[in-house]
């Protein structure tokens, strides 16, 4: 599972959403011919993460390649269960990265469309996202 080495601050802030939040970073195919794009915003987990690249990978037999545009780098905390309100903030317990509408988060290239377009789909179906697969335009 994806996780960071080295953090600047162990824990972090949960943030919040507002005004326009669209994607301004990685909105576009950089290395791959297709790719799995996200159309609204949510949390992605490290599990998660591997759970679609688990699946792109096996849909693909194990050819082409594979690029995870996107890295957990934001924790999130969590206190035991019955636990009082109080006795501070808890500990760090998984890892995720924040999804904006627009974010290319999958690309793949060395497979057919049709078999590239069937991985896409089992990955799109184990994120909390709804996706769009895009493709590159070839002049």
């Amino acid at each position: 599972m994806l996780i960071p080495k080295k953090v600047k601050h162990r824990k972090s802030h949960k943030g919040r959403a507002r005004g326009k939040r669209v994607a301004s970073r990685k909105t576009q195919l950089a290395f791959g011919t297709i790719g799995l794009k996200a159309t609204t915003e949510s949390w992605v987990t490290s599990r998660q993460i591997e759970a679609a690249r688990r699946a792109m990978t096996r849909a693909i037999k194990r050819g082409g390649k594979i690029w995870i545009r996107i890295f957990p780098d934001k924790p999130v905390t969590s206190k035991g269960s019955e636990m009082p309100m109080g006795k501070g903030k808890g500990a760090v317990d998984h890892y995720v990265v924040v999804i904006r509408p627009g974010t290319v988060m999958f690309e793949m290239a060395g497979v057919e469309d049709s078999l590239a377009q069937e991985a896409m789909t089992l990955a799109s179906h184990k994120l909390p996202v709804k996706t769009r697969i895009v493709t590159r335009e070839i002049e």
